[in-house]
């Protein structure tokens, strides 16, 4: 299962949210807190602090950060 670490309201993370309800694919969500020293989840996943973070342990992604990263990894995985 995919799951995405976010911040509601973040326009990066609604690009891959777009991506991902566009392939229609099944995600979890974990939305982080607006203060970036506060995101320990966040950080333990891709040693950063920074969203959205994408994990996808089918594909051995376990912290893929940066949306324009996110979007082509799920454009060229799951198009």
């Amino acid at each position: 299962m995919l799951e995405l670490y976010r911040l509601p309201g973040c326009p990066y993370c609604a690009k891959v949210v777009r991506i991902l309800d566009g392939f229609d694919l099944e995600y979890k969500t974990h939305n982080v807190l607006p203060f970036r020293f506060l995101r320990f989840e966040v950080k333990s996943v891709s040693g950063q602090s920074g969203v959205p973070v994408l994990v996808d342990s089918e594909h051995g992604i376990e912290g893929m950060a940066e949306s324009d990263d996110v979007v082509g990894y799920l454009e060229k995985t799951y198009s």
